[in-house]
């Protein structure tokens, strides 16, 4: 049958994307399995890509009559997901995602763009009004009183691309902090990809300080972030200066009409060891009368980047949100939890990033080829929902 298949979606996975070794080994630590991990496995990750997230809605599928079109051996409960997620070693997973930036820049996907972007961002993931796991973070209110428990963790995508790739995440429980997480996750996905894999790292103010600017430079990475009043001094500062005076460069960005402020002389703040810091504040004037205003800092270096690019790096990190954590949860139930244990939660938001990566991949590189018109991820959603209930053909082998 020509088209996107869920076994067509398989053969990729395991021939294209070489992860069959992945699904065959992803680390299973049970003790005596009775059910094969790929199964399992596999089930979680095209169940992701379905839009069935919950372990009941998954049960439900390798129950039906579509079993045999998932291409999984024999079916399971719900029981079964979450004894094997409490026990799933999440390292191979995060070698899976990694192993899919390499392969992407080796085939040449992100050769379009300049920069090669990072953005980090952390995000909640789940609430409870009973504790029940590490991960569990107390929320107060203004009495001191537990109203109930979130789960929260930080996110990694490729960004400023054209292709958003989230490609790994980090949770922080009660004592963690969400820029401590930032920098354990950045180490650990350069550590992997190598220094020379991208340019720049793109975050919120919630992560300008001199600990995570640091660390992003031991790392071979410049850094773009947004000031906020968590840095006071320099926030004044730019803000004496800017927008008095004409603007450094005005352009076009589509329908809009883009003003921007530069200069690379502002003086760091005391823990940060930086000889000085540059800042570039915008006023994107929008066709309807709104104007938006914002003010980043960053250390590159006026002869590298341009108004214009740091402009463009800056917008990426919208990526994280709309493409990484909007999407993740208006349709990948990234706020479900389908199994309250650590290791479940974190096994469920990896391989939430790793479906999410997979299909981007399948649908903006191996479907495209061609003349046809690229496919957008709903109508790529219904394709493989129609072809998984079509009759299958005699198996005469």
């Amino acid at each position: 049958m020509n088209g996107p298949t869920p076994r067509h979606l398989l053969h990729y996975v395991t021939r294209r994307l070489r992860l069959r070794r992945y699904l065959q080994d992803p680390g299973d630590g049970r003790p005596q399995p009775q059910i094969p991990p790929q199964g399992l496995l596999w089930a979680l990750l095209v169940g992701q890509i379905l839009r069935q997230s919950s372990f009941h809605a998954v049960e439900a599928l390798v129950r039906s009559a579509a079993r045999r079109r998932l291409s999984i051996p024999a079916p399971f409960s719900d029981d079964a997901l979450g004894y094997f997620t409490e026990r799933l070693d999440p390292g191979p997973t995060r070698q899976a995602l990694l192993s899919l930036l390499r392969g992407a820049k080796r085939n040449k996907a992100f050769d379009d763009c300049r920069w090669i972007g990072l953005a980090i961002d952390g995000t909640g993931a789940g609430w409870r009004t009973h504790q029940g796991c590490s991960l569990c973070r107390p929320r107060r209110n203004a009495q001191k009183q537990i109203l109930g428990y979130q789960h929260s963790f930080v996110m990694i995508s490729v960004v400023g691309t054209g292709l958003s790739l989230p490609c790994d995440g980090e949770p922080y429980g009660p004592g963690d902090s969400e820029y401590a997480a930032g920098q354990r996750l950045l180490r650990r996905v350069i550590g992997s990809v190598g220094k020379r894999f991208a340019q720049y790292v793109v975050v919120d103010g919630a992560f300008a300080t001199a600990p995570f600017l640091h660390t992003a430079g031991e790392l071979g990475l410049r850094v773009v972030a947004r000031l906020k009043d968590n840095l006071p001094e320099l926030l004044a500062a730019a803000q004496q200066r800017f927008p008095s005076g004409p603007p450094a460069t005005v352009f076009q960005q589509g329908p809009d009409r883009v003003e921007i402020w530069d200069a690379e002389d502002f003086d760091p703040w005391e823990a940060l060891h930086w000889e000085t810091v540059r800042v570039f504040f915008y006023r994107q004037h929008k066709p309807d009368g709104t104007v938006v205003e914002a003010y980043w800092l960053t250390n590159f270096a006026s002869s590298t980047a341009g108004p214009r690019s740091l402009f463009r790096m800056a917008k990426s990190r919208w990526e994280i949100e709309n493409q990484g954590f909007n999407e993740a949860k208006s349709r990948h139930g990234l706020e479900h939890i389908c199994h309250h244990h650590a290791n479940s939660l974190l096994i469920g938001w990896l391989l939430t990033i790793l479906s999410l990566t997979i299909e981007r991949l399948y649908r903006l590189r191996y479907l495209r080829r061609g003349t046809h018109p690229i496919r957008s991820s709903a109508e790529l959603f219904l394709i493989l929902w129609v072809n998984l209930f079509r009759p299958c053909s005699a198996d005469s082998s």
